[in-house]
């Protein structure tokens, strides 16, 4: 059960009859301000859980039948030969040989369906039954939860230092927030008493600006479930009122004097992320400790607005210069590991996926929402047997002597249209590492993964 950390301090209380490890916070600027009267390592080893690596591994697969599906639903008829799928998955990066793409298909009968083309007796592919009503059940929760991403949308705005964010970093990250495609014209202008859309002369970029704060919408999430905590469970109010919910993974043991500093880091007073610190001198100690703290806030209001409860690390440096989130934030975020999750599974290591800790139990979402629900029943269709699909092998049979027939079935603009919206996202984000004085250390999201790769190299991803 998630229990607040002001209970977790107590030596009698452990997880699973192992108590567990937290760690003190970089600062805000980077500089890692660590408090002398404690004797809490200024790096802290990455613990797993594998119920969130679990969670990954399933989403690894998905995101590369996405991208076949993708390729199918791009096409007028939503067909695609079968020779096709090796030229195109090599162009995207997917790591597939010669050969192996068409193969890959098939370890997924519930999703792509093979069959031959009536007159042109060439094998084709297109989504199963069970795809297409997945694809429209995710529409359809995505259109009925509109007015919810309008107030996300609204609360993320509101915790920038300027009451403003870049659209193409909302827009990279609109999967996440549960925005559409089109949310700029869906969305944006659609409520311009919301919304104002604008291009800035200085960078020539487009931003999104908050019209009006609204005092309603500036309460945390966090502040909510320490409202709940204290009405239920009746909780000291003085000992939760800067508390974080904290749900540790097994591995380490909490010393004598770790528990007085974390103590001591769950009484300091913060700013609220919502809250316009501009005016406060944050040259004293004392400021600098909020505003780690502040951090801290940030990235957990910021996570509890996703709808997965979820987003890629790389998507949240995006936000840094906006809402004075540290530099290093893969360093940041192992110092809280009861609060967050940092994920190196489902790409070998090269993609980080932070989760909020306390919205999951046993790599589940604990409140799901029908979106979350929709998008986890592709998953459900992934890791369905093979064997309970019923495959005609004389349609599975590869013709190499018919590579040269399929291609008149493709559109000669193909490539040109279809690969573009690919590569647009993980372009944006490799360029803006170094404006915005990213770590090297983290990767865009555009990663090669190859599904053949020997399963034993999960074992190297543990080094941080």
């Amino acid at each position: 059960m998630l229990v607040f950390f002001s209970i977790l301090l107590k030596p009698s209380v452990q997880s699973h009859g192992r108590p567990l490890p937290l760690t003190l916070f970089h600062d805000f600027t980077s500089k890692m301000f660590m408090s002398q009267s404690t004797s809490i390592p200024k790096k802290q080893e990455r613990v797993r859980d594998h119920g969130f690596d679990n969670y990954m591994e399933i989403e690894k697969k998905t995101r590369k039948v996405l991208k076949f599906q993708s390729l199918i639903l791009s096409q007028p008829s939503q067909t695609l030969p079968i020779s096709r799928f090796d030229t195109l998955a090599r162009r995207l990066g997917l790591g597939f040989k010669e050969n192996e793409a068409a193969a890959y298909l098939l370890k997924f009968p519930h999703v792509f369906e093979i069959y031959e083309h009536p007159v042109l007796r060439i094998l084709f592919c297109r989504l199963t039954r069970k795809a297409i009503l997945q694809i429209e059940q995710e529409k359809e929760a995505l259109d009925a939860q509109i007015p919810n991403a309008v107030t996300r949308l609204r609360k993320l705005i509101m915790m920038s230092n300027t009451g403003r964010l870049r659209l193409e970093h909302v827009r990279i990250a609109r999967k996440e927030f549960g925005l559409p495609d089109d949310f700029e014209y869906s969305v944006i202008l659609k409520y311009p008493e919301f919304f104002r859309l604008f291009d800035a002369r200085e960078t020539r970029n487009k931003y999104i600006e908050i019209v009006e704060r609204d005092p309603k919408l500036a309460v945390c999430a966090i502040e909510k479930d320490r409202e709940r905590e204290y009405r239920v469970k009746g909780l000291d109010a003085e000992d939760i009122r800067f508390s974080f919910i904290v749900n540790f993974p097994p591995g380490f043991k909490i010393g004598k004097y770790y528990r007085i500093a974390v103590w001591k880091w769950q009484r300091v007073p913060y700013w609220s992320p919502y809250e316009d610190v501009s005016g406060y001198d944050l040259r004293s100690l004392e400021a600098q400790k909020r505003m780690e703290k502040r951090a801290v806030a940030t990235i957990h209001e910021l996570l509890s607005l996703t709808v997965e409860k979820k987003i890629s690390l790389e998507r949240i440096a995006h936000f840094r210069m906006a809402m004075n989130l540290p530099k290093k934030l893969k360093d940041f975020l192992l110092q809280h590991q009861g609060i967050f999750y940092v994920s190196t599974r489902g790409n070998y290591g090269k993609l980080h996926t932070v989760f909020l800790r306390e919205a999951y139990r046993k790599g589940e979402l604990i409140e799901p929402n029908d979106l979350y629900l929709a998008r986890r029943k592709l998953g459900e269709l992934v890791l369905l047997s093979s064997r309970k699909a019923k495959v005609d092998k004389d349609l599975v049979r590869y013709r190499k002597d018919r590579e040269g027939d399929d291609i008149v079935c493709v559109r000669p603009d193909y490539m040109e249209n279809d690969f573009k919206d690919f590569r647009v996202e993980d372009e944006i984000e490799h360029n803006e590492e170094g404006k915005d004085g990213f770590d090297s250390d983290l990767v865009s999201d555009n990663i090669d993964e190859n599904e053949d790769i020997d399963e034993t190299m999960d074992g190297k991803e543990d080094t941080v």
